[in-house]
């Protein structure tokens, strides 16, 4: 049974909503060639135009291929997951483990790259974190945040940024609910201050090695909290930030 036509709007959603349903329900499987626009246009009671939108719509979403020549077929009955969705849904020391790897590199780069205007922000995020420490959790995950912001953007490459970013409200939500468990502020409102102020000093000196040292040893020290509070495998959808970390004991 053919489906009644679609109301005149707005059709290019409602046709790329349909043809989303019938793939999803199995009508064309994966590897299946669709239709022509002839015909997809008489089923659904559209233009030709419109499908074509429509189809443009699945393959954006990574339902469908175009192949010259051949034909639309699909490849997918699910659209592709973006990336803010899968890190959404990511146990947090996955996270945690890629952010490292982007901060440390990005604090090596800052530490060679950084300049007048980066200090200033870095000194001033700096101070921003240890006001906030007379403040609530999230007001201090907040400064914390703007902090190793400034060390990532110290590191002058766009794409560090971008990545730095993608994290952010996953690591915001993550480490407000980690020092709600842990009660780290409890008794040193700015923990972490000590270390936060040794890595704004490596980069100011433009001491690399330093840099990327500080803030890996820190960034681990808060992965271990988090694989201990989640029992090594850590919660879906839900990371810390740097620099909430139990202090590490005296040498």
């Amino acid at each position: 049974m053919v489906p009644g036509a679609l109301r005149p709007s707005p059709l290019v959603e409602q046709a790329a909503e349909r043809l989303r349903a019938q793939i999803a329900a199995g009508q064309w499987p994966v590897g299946t060639k669709l239709p022509g626009e002839t015909t997809l246009a008489r089923d659904l009671g559209v233009g030709r135009s419109t499908v074509r939108e429509a189809l443009r719509a699945l393959a954006g979403a990574g339902l469908v291929r175009p192949r010259h020549g051949a034909g639309v077929f699909v490849i997918a009955t699910e659209p592709a997951e973006d990336w803010p969705a899968r890190l959404r849904r990511s146990a947090v020391t996955d996270v945690y483990e890629v952010r490292m790897g982007v901060e440390v590199q990005a604090a090596r780069l800052a530490a060679r790259r950084r300049t007048p205007e980066d200090l200033a922000a870095l000194e001033a995020a700096l101070e921003g974190r240890r006001t906030a420490a007379a403040k609530g959790d999230a007001a201090f995950v907040d400064a914390d945040i703007a902090l190793h912001r400034g060390v990532v953007a110290a590191a002058h490459n766009p794409v560090l940024t971008a990545l730095f970013e993608e994290f952010v409200p996953v690591l915001r939500s993550g480490l407000v609910t980690l020092l709600e468990l842990t009660g780290l502020r409890v008794h040193d409102p700015n923990t972490g201050a000590d270390t936060h102020h040794d890595l704004v000093v490596a980069v100011a000196a433009g001491d690399a090695d330093t840099a990327a040292a500080v803030l890996r040893a820190d960034l681990e020290a808060t992965l271990g909290l988090l694989r201990e509070r989640t029992g090594g495998a850590g919660e879906t959808g839900r990371a810390g930030a740097a620099g909430e970390t139990e202090p590490a004991p005296e040498a």
